[in-house]
């Protein structure tokens, strides 16, 4: 990836589309500092984040950027129940004044990705990849964050599923005033999420404006 830069407002969506191989996932995991940058900047409310290196810094960093990934088969743990999936992040970012007020959490936040309390009592392989995809996207709400970064996160999913998880996006954003980064080769789903998009090709933006000028 070279030369990739954008800015990107609360209860905005950018997207950023292009060919599998493209540079799409490299940028979208710089951001969340899975990968470190080679150089350049990553600035979150005008600090630079990209150097960050105690753990301090780095927990207050993923407590404000999350990450929803492709496949809901694999990203969440098999040996936990979803109760334990969503409170684990608040214990360990001291999230919650004790484990029932976690669970009362962790329920509402099922409630707000459409899933019955029940849920929380059951492991992954009991739910269907749509349902498991709004386990993930509870997960990351956990931690109360201002930027998610969706990477391919409804590729896997079958048509009609994809359209009630990206309208279920589309809410919580209203609701909570997220800014996405929307990772996807597919341009209808862009076009549908994105209110700005990057068109990469060999690790380099080909094209930056507005979704209807794309």
């Amino acid at each position: 990836v070279d030369n990739v830069s954008f800015d990107i407002a609360a209860g905005e969506v950018l997207g950023l589309a292009g060919e599998s191989g493209c540079g799409k996932s490299t940028t979208g995991m710089t951001v969340v500092k899975l990968l470190d940058p080679t150089s350049g900047t990553i600035r979150l409310g005008g600090s630079d984040v990209a150097g960050l290196r105690s753990r301090t810094e780095l927990a207050a960093f993923r407590r404000d950027v999350q990450i929803v990934f492709q496949n809901p088969f694999e990203s969440l743990n098999p040996r936990f129940t979803v109760g334990q999936t969503l409170t684990e992040p608040m214990v360990i970012h001291g999230i919650g004044s004790g484990d029932n007020d976690r669970s009362e959490r962790a329920r509402a936040l099922l409630a707000k990705v459409g899933l019955p309390d029940n849920a929380l009592h059951k492991y992954p392989h009991e739910f269907s990849g749509g349902q498991r995809q709004r386990i993930a996207i509870a997960r990351c709400l956990t931690l109360e964050p201002e930027v998610l970064v969706l990477d391919e996160a409804v590729s896997a999913l079958d048509v009609s599923v994809q359209a009630q998880v990206l309208n279920l996006l589309k809410d919580l954003q209203d609701e909570l005033g997220l800014a996405y980064i929307f990772i996807s080769h597919d341009l209808a789903v862009v076009r549908f999420m994105a209110d700005e998009v990057l068109v990469m090709k060999d690790g380099e933006v080909v094209e930056q404006a507005r979704v209807e000028q794309i």
